[in-house]
């Protein structure tokens, strides 16, 4: 399917990123997405230079200070959004020479559907070259095809009941800077551990000191030894294991702190 052909102008792209206390990566991550016809910035409150940066660089921002989770930022953005086209953008990503020339192709050529994208992770200022990722996430609209976000975490795009779409995958690799130090990584792992636990508690689930080791072992085996991580040194062995941190704490969390779980851990 594509886009009327009555419309004179080409398909433009809209940017959209999330952001609270990015200075140290959000300069890389918009200057990568500024072939875009616009870069949008929601801010939840920065206190560093983010928005400063983001400015400079051209980007529109916003700052929606209410923090109710991502999936209401994400839907915040929407509003602000102009293109046909809408990417969304970590700030802690960055669009690779190759995966911009994709996405292009895709814009020129007016196709209407939803993109997923897989990661290439840099971890504690390594690319982690042996580690094969396979997380993917919806990331490429058609904008008029989105009704809303939902999820505090890990949200997802609900799309228009109405409107079927075409669902495919990017051949090419953003670049996710995932873990850039071990400060960042603690404080990482206690938001989306208690964000985690809060949306397991809202389906029902339990958890478990024993619930949360044999998953979070799981987890560890599976990416650090046969997704390959264990050939990218220290930098993919910590990876693995803040990712099964937060697996276990999240199970841990969702046993002991049942009572006092809630959605609205800030960032």
């Amino acid at each position: 399917m594509t886009m009327s052909v009555d419309s004179p102008d080409p398909p433009r792209l809209s940017i959209g990123i999330l952001t609270k206390n990015e200075a140290q990566l959000i300069g890389a991550c918009i200057e990568s997405a500024s072939f875009a016809d616009e870069v949008i910035v929601l801010d939840s409150g920065s206190t560093d230079k983010t928005l400063d940066i983001a400015r400079s660089l051209g980007a529109k921002t916003f700052v929606s200070e209410n923090w109710q989770g991502f999936a209401v930022q994400r839907n915040r953005l929407l509003a602000h959004v102009r293109g046909q086209y809408i990417f969304f953008l970590d700030a802690d990503e960055i669009i690779t020479p190759e995966l911009r020339e994709e996405i292009m192709a895709l814009v020129r050529s007016g196709q209407q559907g939803v993109w997923r994208v897989r990661w290439t992770v840099v971890a504690f200022g390594h690319v982690l070259r042996h580690f094969n990722s396979d997380s993917s996430m919806e990331r490429l609209f058609t904008t008029d095809l989105i009704d809303h976000y939902e999820g505090v975490v890990h949200e997802a795009a609900v799309l228009k009941a109405d409107r079927p779409a075409t669902r495919g995958a990017l051949r090419q690799r953003l670049l996710h800077h995932s873990r850039q130090s071990i400060r960042a990584s603690l404080e990482k792992l206690t938001q989306y551990a208690m964000l985690g636990a809060a949306k397991r508690l809202a389906a029902g689930k339990r958890g478990g000191v024993l619930r949360g080791m044999a998953s979070a072992t799981v987890l560890f085996t599976r990416t650090y030894f046969f997704r390959r991580a264990f050939l990218d040194g220290g930098p993919g062995f910590l990876y693995c294991f803040f990712v099964a941190l937060e697996c276990f704490f999240r199970y841990v969390a969702l046993h002991y702190d049942r009572d006092q779980l809630e959605n609205s851990v800030n960032r």
